[in-house]
Formats: structure tokens, C-alpha cells, sequence
């Protein structure tokens, strides 16, 4: 089971556009995919601090030519680092658009957190019906 944070927007109750399910912790994809994931998810600074992060790392790798080994730590590190903020930095976006963070539950997926929320949320779940 994940932890999930369930954030809300208390101006509107479109489940759509105004509750966002986010993972706690390690970003899989953001370890992966930093640049590409940090676009998808329109983290637009997060994205340029990534590529510029990357830039910098592989310029020195380029200028100080490390061995093999030590070339994959430091890109590993990178990668690690990347992964552990991502999620957070989705949910400060969040935050600055206004949402609130309601409730932190566990699921298998965001689906089944999302399901959980509402059956813990009687009153909200009557709202967006």
C-alpha cells in the first residue's frame, strides 16, 4: 500500500480539476524521467532547474573525466535526488494554485485512495453529486 495526500480546492467541486491525488514519496517517474516528467506535470521551474542540474553535472563529468564508475554514481545521485523532491514539488505547485491539503490516506493506486477519501468524506462525496 502507498501513501497518498488528497488536495483540494475550495472554490469549486469539479472532481476533475478541483481534488488532486498525490504519492507520497519516491517519484518513480521523476527518478526516470526528470526533464520529460517535470513538463508532464507543468512544473515549468522544476523542469529548467532539472535540465540545468543535468547541464552542469555532465559538463563537469565532460571536464574532470571521471572513471566509468564514479560517472554513474554521480548520475545516479542526481537521478535519486530528482525522485525524492519530485512529489513534493508537485505538491507546493499545488499549494500555490490554492489547494489544501485534506487528508492523507493509503491505496494500492491514486484510484483506490481517491475511493478511500470519499468513503472517509461522506459529506463531500454527497457535494460533488
Amino acid at each position: 500500500m502507498n501513501i497518498y495526500a488528497v488536495h483540494l480546492r475550495r472554490h469549486g467541486l469539479d472532481p476533475d480539476r478541483d481534488v488532486v491525488v498525490v504519492k507520497e514519496g519516491f517519484s518513480w517517474p521523476a527518478f526516470f524521467l526528470s526533464f520529460l516528467w517535470a513538463l508532464w506535470n507543468r512544473l515549468w521551474l522544476a523542469a529548467a532547474l532539472f535540465l540545468s542540474a543535468q547541464a552542469v553535472v555532465n559538463l563537469g563529468l565532460y571536464l574532470f573525466r571521471p572513471d566509468p564508475v564514479s560517472q554513474g554514481i554521480v548520475s545516479l545521485g542526481l537521478a535519486v535526488i530528482f525522485g525524492y523532491v519530485g512529489n513534493d514539488l508537485r505538491q507546493q505547485k499545488l499549494a500555490d494554485q490554492g489547494f489544501v491539503l485534506s487528508a492523507v490516506v493509503n491505496g494500492k493506486d491514486s484510484d483506490q485512495a481517491y475511493q478511500r477519501f470519499l468513503d472517509h468524506e461522506p459529506v463531500f462525496a454527497a457535494e460533488l453529486n
